[in-house]
């Protein structure tokens, strides 16, 4: 293996080119910010031609987000141990080949079972991905240029995740398979200039927690399974209450773990770090709107407004418009007074953006909710790349690989839980709703709980561009009633949105725990170097700050050298 110092087999061949090595991590991680959303709006397609229920659409988009969630921390780590270029180049072609199996899916018996699996071996790729494209960013921009180039990266990221439904929409008009062939030029761009900009492969002298891996894994899957099937099992039911609260039960025992393992899978004292554990709880609860909401925002435009999946497409370009506007403001805040500034107007310029968008729902118009929509999305474009920009600089001894894993772990765990949690919600609204407007039509309270639970089935699961087929009275009950539904429907969806307004509000909150301290890897200029400047016997990220309480005694040797210096 090579020495600790990092410097691979790759590290002599040629100078490094940050910029091409940007690009080319850029490239690799579009398909993974792309592929968090862009199925969203093909699912009425898929759903048309391989026949997956509702709960199988929504596992088709979750067990992709559920597998990042699961295997980020672990990517990170391998990333760490075995070099940032080899990890990404090896996540690059599980992504690729996975997505070329999801857009090969059958039409059979089996297209579901098939379709989630590859979808999850996808989020496998993706964890080992992300967390190693990242680090070779790190890895290959000197510290007075790493700032601009991470938010350039993150701004981006979080961009292609809302460009993913404008994509998806083009490509569904000629085929949904599509959205997953497309990965395959974008993954050879990727990999043609990763070998060009002759990356170094940085490496850790380390052991792999398989163990951590494990637990994190299986108590991630515990706890988003629960929540996803309450709306089948229902909530009252032992089997859901057991697997969230198991799934927490095992997340508690991974920590205790990981505190007594001498080479953890995560460096967990990186948390008693106030300002890092608070831009993870911005994320965290950001997290909870923002992926969920292409879902269930594309579905209701297909639904209530009865807009075609390029119209769709362009009603949540509203939401980029406002995100990709903010996100350049919030990167200058983040330069110019840290991250705390951002982090707080973001999150409530979206809480107010996403509760006044809720009560617009109704209006069953586009014109009308636009000004909202892009609110809304200036509110994550506020706060996206500065939390996670801050969070990263202050990784312990410049492991940015776990760091990364860290935070990818807690985003994307989080998208799991705000897709099962909004799904359920949606389907029981739906169908409370529906039921009411059957029974005012004469049906009796068993029909229309009935047909109901089967309208509530097809319109969270599939477009309704679809009337209600067959003959007799109650087919043409609810042909009669198709426009007071989709009303019904967008009602529902007001309950989602407004939980993703409290989602926002809590991010807010959570805002006010950072001490606006600010990140270098050098002392300030006007402050000489010495014991405290260099974080002796405090944080990591606190050495320049001695009133800052949240310090790390007893910091190994090689991570004192390579700390950033926090300052206000």
């Amino acid at each position: 293996m090579p020495p600790a110092d990092g410097r691979g087999p790759s590290a002599g061949r040629g100078r490094t080119n940050p910029k091409l090595a940007l690009a080319a991590m850029m490239f690799g991680v579009a398909m993974i910010f792309i592929d968090q959303t862009i199925v969203a709006i093909a699912a009425p397609s898929i759903s048309d031609e391989v026949g997956l229920t509702s709960s199988g659409v929504q596992w088709v988009v979750n067990a992709y987000l559920l597998a990042l969630a699961a295997f980020f921390a672990l990517g990170g780590r391998l990333s760490d141990i075995f070099g940032h270029k080899r990890v990404m180049l090896i996540g690059t072609v599980v992504f690729v080949l996975a997505s070329v199996m999801c857009g090969a899916v059958p039409d059979s018996g089996f297209a579901q079972a098939w379709l989630i699996t590859f979808r999850a071996i996808q989020g496998l790729g993706a964890a080992l991905l992300f967390p190693a494209a990242l680090a070779v960013v790190v890895a290959v921009f000197p510290v007075e240029r790493r700032g601009r180039a991470l938010a350039l990266f993150f701004g981006l990221t979080g961009a292609l995740t809302a460009l993913g439904p404008l994509l998806g929409g083009w490509l569904t008009e000629w085929t949904w398979r599509a959205i997953f062939w497309v990965n395959v030029p974008v993954a050879v761009v990727a990999l043609v200039l990763t070998s060009l900009a002759h990356i170094p492969d940085r490496r850790r002298a380390e052991r792999l927690d398989l163990t951590g891996a494990f637990l994190i894994a299986v108590g991630m899957g515990l706890g988003v399974l629960g929540f996803q099937q309450a709306a089948s099992w229902g909530w009252r039911s032992v089997v859901t209450w057991g697997c969230i609260i198991g799934g927490a039960a095992v997340l508690v025992v991974f920590c205790r773990y990981e505190l007594r393992v001498r080479e953890p899978l995560i460096q967990l004292r990186v948390f008693r770090d106030r300002a890092f554990t608070a831009d993870n709880l911005v994320l965290f609860f950001a997290m909870l709107a923002f992926v969920p909401l292409f879902f269930f925002a594309s579905v209701y435009a297909q639904v209530s407004l009865g807009a075609s999946t390029n119209q769709a497409a362009l009603y949540l370009l509203y939401f980029f418009a406002g995100f990709a506007i903010a996100s350049q403001v919030g990167g200058r805040i983040l330069d110019k007074r840290g991250a705390r500034p951002a982090i707080r107007l973001g999150g409530a310029v979206g809480a107010v953006g996403f509760a006044l968008w809720a009560a617009r729902l109704t209006d069953l118009s586009m014109h009308n909710q636009w000004p909202f929509v892009a609110l809304a999305g200036a509110g994550i474009g506020f706060l996206l790349a500065p939390a996670s920009t801050d969070a990263v600089n202050r990784s312990i001894g410049a492991s940015y690989g776990e760091v990364t894993g860290v935070i990818q772990t807690l985003r994307n765990y989080a998208a799991a839980i705000g897709l099962a949690v909004y799904g359920t919600l949606l389907t029981h609204a739906t169908t409370h709703n529906v039921a009411g407007t059957l029974r005012e039509r004469g049906l009796s309270s068993g029909e229309a709980d009935r047909a109901a639970s089967g309208v509530a089935e097809a319109v969270t699961g599939q477009t309704g561009s679809r009337g209600p087929g067959g003959e007799g009275p109650l087919a043409e009950t609810l042909r009669n009633a198709a426009g007071a539904i989709r009303l019904d429907f967008a009602e529902a969806n007001r309950w989602v949105f407004y939980g993703m307004a409290v989602a926002m509000a809590l991010a807010f909150v959570c805002s006010w725990f950072h001490p606006g301290t600010r990140v270098t890897e050098h002392p300030p200029q006007d402050e000489p170097p010495g014991p405290a400047a260099h974080g002796t016997g405090r944080g990591p990220n606190s050495g320049a700050v001695p009133d800052t309480p949240e310090g790390l005694p007893n910091l190994p040797a090689d991570a004192v050298e390579r700390t950033p210096v926090v300052h206000r």
